[in-house]
């Protein structure tokens, strides 16, 4: 399915004449965090709804044009840009402008995340690994070839979380034996950050430890 078909024009996009009252109210019957604006037709920016609360009412939208945000997508943009733009803007709208910077319509967050939940990497069934290594040292090609070294067939892997010593990358596979994979990321120098049954390692580990406490405490 196209990310584009999800593009809706339910609303029309607020005029820079429109009287602030009347933008107020529009935002208290529905629920968006922001809304584009069009002067002549031409996008402009959008309009917070918290910044429309402290505005005064007998003005127009185009007495604050200095505070709408500038924020689109384009028509031809990918699914994680998509969502992307909404993470950045902390937004639950996005205005879509064509390659010749028409305002074609809006995506709403809930529609992308639809999209986003029938992407094999979600809709499909496996399992998710967590692997973590210095920012300097992990390699996407590595991990995909330890994956697939194994057997494992990759749905999908993504960075995850991230700090200024190291990257954490989540990947999930939907075949391949998951403990012959987790063992050699151990040996490649990942730590892995997920939980698993299967996971030998820890088990021995973990066995290791009772006995000790037991000695211990006999």
């Amino acid at each position: 399915m196209e990310i584009t078909n999800y593009i809706t024009t339910d609303y029309k996009a607020l005029d820079s004449q429109e009287i602030i009252a009347t933008v107020k109210d529009f935002f208290m019957e529905l629920n968006y965090s922001h809304f584009p604006v069009l002067e002549e037709g031409i996008f402009i920016g959008n309009i917070a709804s918290d910044d429309v609360e402290t505005f005064d009412d007998d003005k127009k939208v185009i007495d604050y044009k200095y505070t709408l945000e500038p924020f689109f997508t384009r028509t031809d943009s990918i699914w994680i840009e998509v969502l992307e733009i909404f993470a950045k803007n902390r937004t639950n709208l996005i205005p879509v402008l064509d390659k010749d910077n028409n305002y074609v319509g809006y995506y709403e967050i809930e529609d992308i995340m639809s999209f986003f939940h029938q992407t094999p990497f979600l809709k499909e069934p496996g399992r998710i690994i967590k692997v973590k290594k210095g920012i300097l040292d992990y390699s996407m090609s590595q991990i995909t070839q330890i994956v697939e070294s194994n057997n494992g067939k990759l749905l999908g892997l993504f960075i995850s979380e991230a700090d200024v010593d190291s990257i954490e990358v989540t990947i999930k596979i939907n075949l391949g034996p998951i403990n012959e994979i987790i063992q050699t990321f151990r040996r490649y120098g990942y730590e892995i950050t997920s939980e698993h049954h299967e996971d030998n390692y820890i088990n021995t580990l973990k066995e290791r430890s009772d006995y000790l406490d037991k000695y211990l405490n006999m």
